[in-house]
């Protein structure tokens, strides 16, 4: 099937790309309302940007009404920090809950059932229980020209990683658990590997559906009830 962009509405799209677009990595993102009003969002519009300095860039698209900027957007342009958490399976029902669209004075950490741990160098907090965790500061805000599609350029001051993980330099991502996104779904990174594979091995894995690690249909998306938005955003906490 071949789809001309210029066909599609901003919802036919977005559920296109987040559905080919595999797996995303999923930046946990904490800012600050006011001093004591904490903001918490799941982006799995991330990446990296840059080494030297290390760099990263996060997406933002408007609220599900599709006319009001995020709040963690919004925390980010007015005080110009932020830190972001890697996403794992031990906090997953916390991530999973902090897609919810608060209002902007509820600290949503107390929301979802999470603690605060202080930041070094920048004033959001880091999510108490994140392996790693890079609090950032803001380089660069590229907005489109109604305003509502933003993206964030941040220089990582500080890398915050837990001590075991710590190996020689680099980070033992095995003993993580990282959780990434598929569409409007989760999924487990839980294995590894360097080419070439054994053919055996190719032949049993390639064409297999993904496993399912919830008691849903083969074929269900979150995209098809009515609990989801095209916002990146969840719109109950059921």
């Amino acid at each position: 099937m071949i789809i001309d962009s210029a066909d599609l509405d901003a919802k036919s799209a977005y559920m296109l790309l987040i559905g080919s677009v595999i797996p995303r990595p999923i930046a946990w993102v904490s800012t600050v309302f006011t001093e004591s009003v904490g903001n918490l969002a799941p982006i799995s519009f991330f990446t990296v940007v840059g080494r030297k300095p290390p760099r990263i860039s996060l997406s933002f698209q408007p609220r599900s009404d599709g006319a009001t900027l995020k709040d963690s957007f919004v925390n980010i342009r007015d005080t110009g920090e932020f830190v972001t958490n890697m996403a794992t399976l031990p906090q997953i029902e916390g991530l999973n809950r902090s897609a919810f669209e608060f209002e902007p004075d509820v600290d949503e950490f107390d929301a979802v059932g999470l603690e605060k741990e202080p930041s070094e160098a920048v004033r959001p907090p880091r999510i108490k229980g994140a392996p790693v965790a890079f609090e950032c500061t803001v380089e660069h805000i590229f907005s489109s020209p109604d305003g509502l599609n933003n993206a964030v350029w941040g220089n990582v001051v500080r890398f915050y990683i837990r001590d075991d993980l710590y190996v020689g330099g680099r980070i033992d991502f095995g003993a993580i658990a990282p959780v990434g996104r598929l569409a409007a779904e989760y999924t487990l990174v839980n294995n590894a590997f360097v080419p070439p594979l054994d053919p055996a091995v190719l032949q049993e894995h390639s064409g297999r559906r993904m496993e399912r690690l919830d008691e849903k249909d083969t074929y269900y998306s979150p995209i098809d009830t009515p609990h989801w938005s095209p916002s990146g955003a969840t719109t109950t906490l059921d």
